[in-house]
């Protein structure tokens, strides 16, 4: 079947004692009757003055209400992952990291920060051994050994002295309130913790947080978090080094190196390697962007050691050679080339790209024209690749229609993270995704400080994915493991256009090329684009379909093309903010995935 298209050419309290001494919870863990009712969501918002999209409503209202205070989007954007981490706490928070991108209206430049996990200084490729032989994935998830020295905390401080106005006390202050006062469970809140409810359970001050009664939460109950409050004020009065030279520091390593399980689990949680000296010798890196031109639009991602900012950008550079909108391509044909973009990207993807402290990756080469033009001739509109594809040699753009080498799989990642876009007045802007890596993360919470420790290092590859193949994705010694986050910034003539991310481990990747393509290409607001249904191809056998696609005209056009699909129930849960004429914003975020999520601006249109 010929696909028809254009181308163009070439709480719940829990408290408890010191670690190193039996936890003991200080008080029941008892839910209190809600007081108000459950903050309302709002997926797409549109006026002046400054917005905030995130997944949860007091995040983001947490957010705005810093921009109609004078705060910048850094100061909006910090204060907001700070409520996340009360909110979404088996997404985010002080015990994980992420990836920053900033948006200077002054000067139009786009600046990152690297806020990733790193590896203990101790850790070798065989981190994930045992007795010779790699841990089963379950076995090192809920354990000391999958966590990395935590970023976020740092990302924070270092964004607001670089380019924010508020103190990192004030940016805390409206969370700290938060996580005292409490928040509403949601349906979504209640089903991810009774999903991990059997790894909360084995660990007790986890089990004191987020099991009340042994249970979790119920739907409409109010869940307090003071002890995350009281570590919030604590970490705006002391700084940074309340954690990275000081108690919390030495409390959390200690949790690592000997994780308090209850006995009567079974659970055998491996120690970690995480040392007091590990937090001491970590740093946030500032470093530049990716940047692609797509459409004569510049596209500004996060550079390795994410993958999302080079795989996203050689998907759109080999796009460009294809004409997508709707004048020149049906729907079927449009999705064919996205999905075979992404196939090659993410080839190219699981060869190349690691952590460039530690490996030669290709930057420049996987983000070249020509690298791009000699990976988009493998494309043909009457059939569909076969995968898993092999990688192609970008230290050498250019030449033919290329593959070399063996081809290498895509690993798993863990889904549950999170993502905020926010904006304000002056036209600054910050697309930040921040993660403890799955669900719950390790499942372990640092006793009397409300937070749970990522399990960040399980996104290292244990061994080889193929045997005599370089796998740039093995564990070393303070190496950051490789990530899918692709927190993006598009400019127009220098100036702001959109700004978009998601969560959802390697599919943030395919997420937010789709959402890019759907809104660029077929002309979607930025609210449809996030709205319509997801496929992603991570250069699989199958590609991973919503169910409201299968079944529909453009699944067997694809099918009778060599296309084949599978289910997956819920792909990402973006958010984005689109720049309007007249000084207009418009906020956008999930209208069903996750519970759906919530934009707002400080001055709606009509308000």
């Amino acid at each position: 079947m010929q696909l028809a298209r254009g181308r163009l050419v070439p709480l719940l309290i829990a408290t408890g004692a010191l670690l190193g001494t039996a936890f003991a919870p200080s008080g029941p863990a008892t839910a209190l009757a809600p007081d108000r009712a459950p903050t309302p969501k709002t997926a797409e918002a549109t006026g002046y003055g400054g917005a905030v999209a995130s997944v949860d409503a007091d995040a983001t209202d947490i957010g705005i209400d810093v921009l109609r205070h004078g705060g910048n989007a850094v100061d909006a954007a910090v204060a907001t992952a700070a409520a996340l981490g009360v909110t979404e706490p088996y997404s985010s928070g002080i015990g994980g990291g992420g990836y920053f991108v900033y948006y200077d209206a002054r000067t139009r430049t786009v600046h990152t920060l690297d806020g990733r996990e790193t590896a203990p200084l101790t850790a070798d490729q065989n981190l994930f051994l045992e007795n010779g032989k790699p841990l089963a994935f379950a076995d090192a998830v809920s354990s000391g050994l999958s966590v990395g020295t935590p970023g976020t905390a740092q990302t924070w401080a270092t964004a607001l002295r670089k380019w924010g106005t508020w103190s990192l006390a004030g940016a805390l202050r409206p969370a700290e309130r938060l996580a005292d006062r409490g928040f509403v469970v949601d349906q979504t809140f209640h089903d991810q913790t009774a999903a991990n409810a059997a790894r909360f359970a084995a660990f007790p001050a986890t089990a004191a947080l987020f099991l009340p009664g042994g249970q979790p939460p119920a739907v409409g109950s109010v869940l307090r978090n003071p002890d995350l409050a009281a570590t919030y004020r604590q970490l705006g009065r002391q700084g940074t080094d309340f954690l990275y030279n000081g108690q919390l520091g030495r409390e959390l390593t200690q949790l690592v190196q000997h994780p308090q399980v209850d006995p009567a689990s079974g659970w055998n949680a491996r120690p970690g390697r995480l040392t007091t000296r590990d937090l001491a010798a970590y740093r946030v890196k500032e470093q530049a962007p990716t940047h692609v031109d797509y459409r004569g639009l510049d596209v500004y991602s996060i550079a390795p050691s994410s993958s999302g900012g080079t795989t996203v950008g050689e998907a759109l550079d080999i796009l460009d050679t294809f004409r997508l909108d709707p004048a020149h391509a049906s729907n079927a044909a449009y999705l064919h080339d996205y999905l075979e973009a992404s196939r090659i990207a993410f080839a190219d993807r699981n060869r190349w790209v690691g952590d460039p402290a530690f490996e030669q990756v290709p930057t420049a080469g996987l983000l070249s024209p020509s690298y791009a033009a000699s990976r988009a001739c493998l494309i043909q509109p009457g059939s569909s690749l076969a995968s898993p594809l092999a990688p192609g040699d970008p230290t050498h753009p250019g030449g033919g229609c290329s593959a070399a080498g063996a081809p290498a799989p895509t690993g798993y990642e863990g889904t549950n993270t999170t993502h905020l876009t926010v904006a304000d007045r002056s036209g600054n802007v910050v697309s930040y995704t921040l993660t403890i890596e799955q669900t719950g993360g390790s499942a372990m919470t640092v006793p009397g400080r409300g937070f749970l420790l990522n399990n960040e290092l399980t996104d290292f590859d244990f061994t080889p994915l193929v045997a005599g193949v370089p796998d740039p994705n093995l564990p070393a010694a303070g190496k950051r493991p490789r990530s899918s986050i692709s927190p993006t910034i598009v400019l127009k003539d220098g100036r702001f256009d959109f700004a978009l991310g998601s969560p959802g481990g390697a599919t943030i990747i395919t997420t937010v090329l789709q959402v890019l393509t759907e809104h660029v290409d077929r002309g979607l607001t930025l609210e449809q684009a996030i709205a319509t249904p997801r496929l992603s191809q991570r250069n699989a056998a199958a590609t991973e379909a919503e169910p409201a696609f299968l079944g529909s005209a453009d699944q067997q056009a694809l099918s009778a093309v060599g296309e084949t699909f599978k289910l997956n129930p819920e792909i990402g849960a973006a958010t984005g903010i689109q720049a309007l004429p007249g000084g207009l914003y418009q906020a956008a975020a999930e209208p069903v995935r996750r519970g759906g999520g919530a934009a707002a601006v400080v001055v709606g249109v009509g308000g």
